[in-house]
């Protein structure tokens, strides 16, 4: 990545109606609102970021994706309709589309994503570019140390680049950045981790007991507070640890 560049990081969210394990889980309605919707305002309390891309699909399910994108200043959210399958092409052309050389990839089954750990990584991203050791890629995955749900990426536009000209397994096309995990001697990387490890914890959607659990954390924060955080979860599962149970299961798969 050049660190003479201007930072322009943009949030690139991957998002379908498609799910065999939990059905349209993004439009699935937490306090009147879809679950994008509540990706989408996260994603806008990030403030090193310059804005959302919602990468979707030319399926013609994907006309209820645009729908919610539409609810939002078009300065800020954007979509992009791309592959169904060729997820990577959906990033680059997505990036491409906006100009950005940091991408921030979040999924949209992470409806309690955490803005300040996301800024944190952007600075941590973007300060490491800007001395002598540069690096192509960021996450909190390696080892994790977050909830599962937390999961976020940072790469340069320049390893997007040749991620989708030179990868050819299906697997490198689908999962975006398998390609640049796998060659850490081109693409210098990085970990950001905290010192509590929580990795047990799930956030995430993709299972009923999953929707359950996050419908809990919403139904009894947001009313309150919409802007609530990480720490006001894990105070809220400190005081009703009945919550964990919900999807409790999954958390050991």
């Amino acid at each position: 990545m050049d660190s003479r560049n201007k930072l322009n990081a943009w949030i690139i969210i991957q998002a379908r109606v498609g799910s065999s394990r939990l059905p349209a889980k993004v439009l699935k309605i937490i306090q009147g609102k879809t679950v994008l919707e509540h990706d989408i305002e996260r994603c806008l309390r990030i403030r090193r970021a310059d804005g959302v891309v919602i990468a979707t699909t030319r399926e013609s399910e994907a006309d209820k994706i645009i729908q919610v994108c539409k609810k939002f200043p078009p300065e800020k959210v954007k979509y992009y309709c791309g592959s169904v399958d060729d997820v990577l092409s959906r990033y680059y052309e997505s990036a491409q589309m906006v100009g950005a050389n940091a991408i921030v990839r979040i999924t949209s089954d992470c409806p309690l994503l955490d803005p300040v750990m996301v800024d944190s990584m952007i600075d941590m991203f973007w300060g490491k570019n800007n001395n002598s050791k540069c690096i192509d890629y960021l996450s909190n995955l390696e080892p994790r140390s977050f909830p599962k749900g937390l999961d976020t990426e940072i790469f340069s536009f320049f390893a997007l680049e040749c991620a989708h000209k030179e990868a050819q397994l299906p697997r490198d096309r689908e999962h975006v950045t398998t390609y640049i995990r796998s060659r850490p001697d081109i693409f210098p990387r990085a970990n950001f981790a905290q010192k509590d490890n929580q990795s047990g914890m799930r956030w995430t959607l993709d299972y009923p007991e999953d929707f359950e659990f996050i419908k809990k954390v919403y139904d009894c924060l947001y009313p309150k507070n919409p802007e609530f955080t990480s720490a006001d979860i894990l105070s809220l599962l400190e005081k009703h640890p009945d919550i964990i149970l919900l999807n409790q299961t999954r958390s050991q798969r």
